[in-house]
C-alpha cells in the first residue's frame, strides 16, 4: 500500500486545476487579473485539497505584508486596549491583521520592538510613543514603512497623528473641582516628562488662574500610571497633616484614580466627603468603581480607528507614488461627572460657617 503524501503543495493545486504555478500565485496575490473561470478552478482545487498557503512566505516573496503593527505604552491599561480595538475594526475591514507590542513604558523595549517590526516588513505602524520618537521611527520610514502617532500630536510636516486636547481635559477637570468649592487640589501623575501628563497639569493650572488663582495645587509625581502608583500616592496624601492635606485629587488617568480611591477608603476617608476624585480616560472600570468615578472622557475607539485610517491613506499614497499630506487629528475631551466628585458635605459645612 502506497504511503499517503504528508503535505499538499502549490504544485498539487496547479496540477488539479490544470494551470501553471504562476496562475495559482496570481489567484492568491492578484486575483483581479485572472479570468473568473480559471480563478474558480483554482479556488475549487484549493478547497478540495485542503491546501493552506504559507502566508508569511507568500508575503515575503511578494515583498508586501498584510499586517499592521501597534506599539502602545501599557496594554494592561484599558485605554490602550480600546485603542487597539478601534484600530483593529478598521484594519480588519481592509483585510489586514494587527500585531500588538507593549513597550511597558520602557524606552529600550520600545526601540527593540520597532526593530523587530522593521525586520518583519510590516505594512505600517501605529505608535503610542513613550517620550520622544526613537531613531527606529526614522529608520522605519526610510524603509517605506509609514508611522502614525496615537495619543500624541506630531509636527505637521513630519507625521500623521491622532490625539486629544489634553490641556482642555485638564482644564475641565480642575474647573469642575474648583466650582465644587475645593481650594486645595492634588495633581497626581507621572512621569513628568510624559507630554500627556504635562498638558493635563497645564490645563489644571490654567483653570486655577482663570478662576481666581487662589487654590493651592499640590503636584505629586508618580513613576507609573497604574493602580499601585495610585495607592502609594493616596498613602502620601493621607500622611500629610490635616492643614496641608488637599480635599480633592485630579489624577492623570483612571487607573491612578481607582488606586487612589482604594487607598483613601482603606485609610478610612470618605469619597467624596473627605476627598473628591476626578480621573482621566473614562475607561469602563470608572463607572463600575465602588464609588463611581468622575472622569475626562476620551473617544478611545475613535482614536484607534482614525489612526488606522490615516495609516492606510499614507500606505496607499506611497504605493501610488503620489504626495501624501500629513494630518493632525485632535479630538475634544468631555467631563463625565459621577459620585466621586459630588459636592462634599464637609465643604458645604465649612462654607455655611
Amino acid at each position: 500500500m502506497a504511503a499517503r503524501k504528508a503535505t499538499v503543495s502549490m504544485k498539487d493545486v496547479a496540477a488539479l486545476a490544470g494551470v501553471s504555478l504562476g496562475t495559482v500565485s496570481n489567484v492568491l496575490n492578484s486575483p483581479d487579473i485572472v479570468a473568473e473561470p480559471t480563478r474558480r478552478r483554482v479556488e475549487l482545487a484549493i478547497a478540495k485539497l485542503g491546501w493552506i498557503p504559507n502566508e508569511p512566505a507568500r508575503q515575503l516573496r511578494a515583498g508586501r505584508s498584510r499586517s499592521i503593527a501597534m506599539v502602545v505604552m501599557d496594554i494592561a491599561n484599558p485605554f490602550y486596549t480600546d485603542l487597539v480595538l478601534g484600530a483593529e475594526n478598521c484594519v480588519q475591514e481592509r483585510g489586514y491583521s494587527v500585531q500588538v507590542g507593549n513597550s511597558s513604558q520602557d524606552a529600550d523595549r520600545e526601540s527593540a520592538q520597532l526593530l523587530i517590526l522593521m525586520q518583519q516588513r510590516v505594512r505600517g505602524v501605529l505608535l503610542a510613543p513613550i517620550w520622544g520618537l526613537d531613531e527606529r521611527v526614522s529608520q522605519l520610514r526610510l524603509r517605506g514603512i509609514p508611522v502614525v502617532l496615537l495619543d500624541r500630536s506630531g509636527n505637521a510636516s513630519d507625521f500623521c497623528s491622532v490625539s486629544v486636547d489634553d490641556v482642555e481635559g485638564g482644564r475641565l477637570a480642575a474647573e469642575h473641582l474648583l466650582d465644587q468649592g475645593h481650594t486645595k487640589i492634588a495633581l497626581v501623575g507621572g512621569p513628568g516628562n510624559l507630554q500627556q501628563v504635562r498638558d493635563r497639569r497645564l490645563g489644571a493650572e490654567l483653570a486655577n488662574s482663570r478662576h481666581d488663582g487662589s487654590a493651592q495645587l499640590l503636584v505629586i509625581s508618580t513613576q507609573h500610571l497604574d493602580l499601585d502608583s495610585g495607592i502609594r500616592a493616596a498613602e502620601e496624601i493621607v500622611a500629610l497633616p490635616n492643614w496641608e492635606r488637599p480635599t480633592a485629587v485630579f489624577a492623570a488617568n483612571d487607573l491612578l484614580a481607582i488606586g487612589m480611591l482604594q487607598g483613601f477608603v482603606t485609610a478610612g476617608l470618605q469619597v467624596p466627603d473627605d476627598m473628591a476624585i476626578v480621573g482621566y480616560d473614562d475607561i469602563a472600570f470608572a463607572a463600575a468603581a465602588a464609588v463611581p468615578l468622575s472622569s475626562i472622557r476620551q473617544p478611545r475607539l475613535a482614536i484607534g480607528y482614525r489612526g488606522a485610517e490615516l495609516l492606510f491613506d499614507e500606505i496607499e499614497a506611497n504605493e501610488r507614488d503620489v504626495a501624501h499630506e500629513h494630518q493632525q487629528v485632535r479630538f475634544t475631551p468631555e467631563l463625565v461627572v459621577r459620585r466621586s466628585s459630588a459636592k462634599s458635605r464637609n465643604l458645604s459645612e465649612v462654607t455655611a460657617l
